[in-house]
């Protein structure tokens, strides 16, 4: 049985949340929280909390024990750019695109 979380067009590229989902593959829910918290990325703080529902879920919906909880997958997947232009000199624009992410968080019991 697996309970898993997402966050749907998180303003973060998926390369930078990728960065930081690769630290928490594999571990107990518990570590992965530890890890999350002493992790100095904007990122870290978005999956802390896609993990915490991800906990949650686990506890409410499917009655698992939370402290055998172990993360088995997590992804980040490419949402929808948000296209912006920036002003530059003699009267011109430069395009430029704003990326977003859906991350996903499964944790299951071990």
């Amino acid at each position: 049985m697996e309970a898993k979380a997402t966050l749907r067009q998180v303003r973060i590229s998926p390369f930078k949340t990728r960065q930081v989902l690769s630290l928490i593959r594999g571990k107990k829910a518990d570590q992965a929280l530890i890890t999350l918290r002493y992790t100095p990325k904007k990122a870290a703080r978005i999956i802390e909390k896609a993990l915490r529902s991800a906990i949650a879920n686990a506890e409410h919906n499917y009655g698992m024990d939370v402290d055998k909880l172990y993360v088995v997958r997590a992804f980040a997947d490419q949402g929808p750019s948000m296209k912006r232009w920036r002003p530059v000199s003699m009267g011109r624009v430069h395009g430029y695109r704003h990326r977003t992410s859906h991350i996903t968080v499964v944790v299951a019991e071990r």
